[in-house]
């Protein structure tokens, strides 16, 4: 197979040589040697029906808590330090909220430079990532300095504070994760997956570098369609990247995240240069960012938009809705049943711009021009629809206001802001099931990257590749300028029928 038989370890053996290993040491098809045994979780005791991904999510909240606790810690023990020396006038309170908001700035960068946990890091990117937000709450406190009238002061007693936390919080640091691995809340569980004379290796050096935040766990399965579903769901894989073309679609399948292990300080694995990849121990697939705190943020800025909004675009609702009446007398609002995040059925929400009678006209349609029919089944849309009500129906459709009663559906907490659309069953049905379950894994848009790059000129394929995209990329800046491109895409119409 030649995801193993191309990896090695120092020194080098020949290739010749790594395939007689593995010949030797190959397991039968068809078997599975027995798993490693699994590291304490005490979430695995507390809860063995909790879902995976919560049990995952548990462990790296407790652990990002105890992390920030040591670098409060750390910072009140830089200011009691300090405070012996600030100069006379700078001890009241004025010094000690600048201290507080230059923490607080410092804390939310580290959080931001993704050090809570920070695993996978190797420790002289920890220190780099530290100074950055440090050197940048020091520029800002150069800018507040410029307005204070005691500026000059409190600037240099605030890098004194920040210089003095950056030596203090790596040792802080370093015992907040030694009483999370006491504890057995620090690292991931991680399959790792190699060659047979690399693979106990690296579950060695793992375990005795357990800051890296990998709990090992050796596989030699002979095939990696035997590799198993479910916990763990990280794979760390150590392999030439050329040797991975073939099998890397089989384990994006299999976990949810697959690290292409680089090279460690001491074990040559792959020719991957830690310093080329951030400073992270290897390269890391995964899908959209995905963590609790993520999702509460988006869904708090889901809120703040959505709630001004409904009420902003309440008389456009109403004038639309009441020129739809006058026009087709009946309901003037379209519930229709979508596919939403874990599979979850979804009313969508939207103002009728079809007459009652749609579904038959369609069928009509379609008996008497095979050329619309094969048009409907590329986009699921028709340029030239004679379902669309004269006018009001044209208007909401290219200027998407029949999609603003969806604000409820946000609201709710049915729908995003940002993400995918959620498609009718019809329209899924065109296309694959992995990908479907890759749509299942985020909640559903009103707005996305499809809407804003083709809309209804995209057919099928296009428009898998752009919600693909989207999902495999997904974070909270990209979902900013979905939105921020969502109004010139609005006002362009291009697409929209």
């Amino acid at each position: 197979m030649s995801l193993f038989a191309s990896t090695e370890m120092t020194p080098r053996p020949s290739k010749a040589a790594t395939s007689n290993d593995m010949t030797a040491r190959a397991i039968p098809a068809g078997s599975v040697p027995p798993i490693a045994a699994k590291a304490a979780d005490p979430f695995d005791r507390a809860g063995p029906n909790m879902p995976v991904a919560l049990r995952r999510r548990l462990p790296r909240l407790a652990t990002s808590s105890f992390l920030v606790a040591g670098d409060i810690a750390g910072y009140l023990i830089a200011y009691f330090v300090l405070l012996s020396f600030l100069p006379s006038g700078l001890e009241g309170t004025l010094a000690e909220r600048t201290f507080t908001i230059a923490a607080l700035a410092a804390i939310i960068l580290y959080a931001s430079a993704g050090l809570y946990p920070g695993y996978r890091l190797h420790d002289h990117e920890h220190l780099r990532r530290r100074s950055v937000a440090a050197v940048k709450v020091a520029v800002l406190a150069a800018f507040g300095a410029i307005i204070l009238p005691e500026g000059e002061g409190l600037l240099l007693a605030v890098i004194g504070f920040l210089a003095l936390g950056l030596i203090v919080q790596p040792f802080v640091h370093w015992l907040a994760r030694g009483l999370c691995w006491k504890l057995g809340v620090w690292g991931e569980r991680a399959v790792v997956i190699g060659a047979h004379n690399l693979t106990p290796a690296l579950v060695t050096h793992f375990k005795d570098h357990w800051q890296y935040g990998i709990r090992p766990e050796p596989f030699f399965p002979d095939t990696l369609e035997t590799l198993p579903d479910g916990r763990p769901s990280i794979a760390v894989v150590a392999a030439e990247t050329g040797s991975l073309i073939p099998d890397l679609a089989v384990m994006r399948r299999k976990f949810a995240e697959v690290i292409l292990l680089s090279d460690t300080p001491s074990l040559k694995v792959s020719g991957l240069r830690p310093a080329d990849l951030g400073g992270e121990i290897g390269i890391r697939l995964a899908t959209g960012e995905n963590s609790v705190n993520s999702d509460l943020v988006r869904r708090i800025l889901d809120l703040a938009i959505a709630i001004p909004a409904m009420i902003v675009v309440a008389p456009f609702i109403a004038f639309a809705a009441a020129a739809i009446y006058a026009i087709d007398p009946g309901p003037v609002f379209f519930r229709h049943t979508r596919e939403g995040r874990s599979g979850k059925p979804v009313h969508v929400l939207k103002l009728r711009t079809m007459y009652q009678d749609a579904e038959q006209r369609l069928e009509a349609l379609f008996q008497d021009n095979p050329t619309m029919r094969a048009e409907w089944l590329s986009h699921f849309k028709l340029r030239d629809d004679p379902r669309v009500l004269p006018v009001i129906g044209h208007m909401l459709r290219s200027s998407s206001i029949d999609e603003l009663p969806q604000l409820a559906n946000i609201i709710a907490g049915e729908m995003a802001i940002v993400g995918p659309r959620p498609f009718p069953e019809y329209h899924l049905l065109a296309m694959d099931g992995e990908f479907r379950a890759k749509r299942r894994s985020v909640t559903p848009g009103l707005t996305g990257l499809w809407q804003i790059s083709e809309r209804s000129n995209a057919d099928i394929e296009l428009q898998q590749q752009l919600d693909e995209f989207y999902i495999d990329n997904r974070s909270l800046w990209f979902d900013c300028q979905i939105l921020l491109s969502t109004i010139p895409a609005l006002f362009k119409r291009r697409g929209a029928y």
